[in-house]
């Protein structure tokens, strides 16, 4: 009676500990899918609180605008100086390594490193994508103010773009890119603001218009989750690109307007302010080693 009554069981305690161990994983991998979820949703966050950041600092640099005209256009230039080291230290320190360690196929990645540099150029030459980074930015200023608006905008939705794509690969790396395009958003920002007065805009409709302008960069970011979703590994190829992009920014836009200054003494603390850009993004690189 007993082996009979073994015999009945011992398939239910045989099946026991397998129905532990498939709930045990289930739960594990319920664990892994809602740490996962919690990492994804703080990138998010992270994403969008880095672009309304510089949206934001790039407003108090007009309202400041607005109070000393003066003082700004002194540290403007230094602005600009800190910027390019800013963008060439976020391209040689952590977009180049980041990509030489994750592109499958190195020269490919140089190649969009160049589309990206080709693009840029192609967009300010074609799609009036201007860029002004001082106070007295009358010169070419084209009648249309929305025109301007609308060559900001489409820059801005690159920036955020450049925000986002960093933020998917490292979060160190989306910091340092952010301190990069913030401190190139200031200056030209400011300018931008400069050639609304000019072209007709009152003070109060030109910023309000800057700071819709500015929001645009949040379509840019949304642009980069929504790929990332459908495309895998997008980051290898807006990675380069972004590169490509801050090379010609520097390259291009920001070191002939350094050149303009001729005073030594001024010349020696535009150097200072780049060194001190490179620098920064050195440290950021440090605290990011794999």
């Amino acid at each position: 009676m007993c082996d009979g009554v073994h015999r009945q069981t011992a398939p239910c305690l045989i099946r026991f500990p397998m129905k532990i161990q498939i709930l045990s994983e289930s739960f594990r991998a319920h664990i892994f899918f809602c740490k996962l979820f919690f990492v994804m949703a703080q990138t998010i966050l992270i994403i969008f609180l880095s672009v309304l950041f510089v949206s934001v600092v790039s407003l108090v640099g007009i309202m400041f605008l607005l109070l000393h005209d003066r003082a700004l256009k002194k540290v403007l230039l230094y602005f600009v100086s800190f910027s390019t080291g800013a963008l060439l230290g976020s391209v040689f320190l952590h977009f180049l390594p980041e990509i030489a360690e994750h592109a499958p196929h190195f020269p490919d990645a140089m190649f969009i490193v160049l589309l990206g540099i080709l693009g840029s150029f192609v967009i300010e030459k074609f799609i009036h994508w201007r860029h002004c980074h001082d106070l007295d930015c009358t010169a070419n200023i084209h009648p249309a103010g929305m025109l301007v608006l609308v060559g900001d905008a489409a820059h801005n939705i690159l920036d955020g773009i450049l925000i986002a794509t960093s933020y998917l690969v490292s979060i160190p790396l989306g910091i340092s890119t952010t301190i990069a395009v913030l401190f190139h958003e200031i200056p030209q920002e400011i300018g931008d603001f400069v050639v609304l007065l000019h072209s007709g805009f009152s003070k109060g409709r030109a910023l309000f218009f800057n700071f819709l302008s500015a929001l645009t960069a949040l379509v840019g970011a949304v642009i980069v989750l929504l790929l990332s979703t459908h495309v895998e590994n997008i980051e290898q190829v807006l990675l380069p690109l972004a590169a490509g992009n801050f090379l010609y920014i520097a390259g291009v836009d920001l070191i002939p307007e350094l050149h303009k200054e001729n005073h030594p003494r001024k010349a020696f603390i535009q150097l200072l302010s780049m060194v001190a850009g490179i620098a920064l993004m050195y440290v950021l690189a440090m605290g990011d080693v794999h």
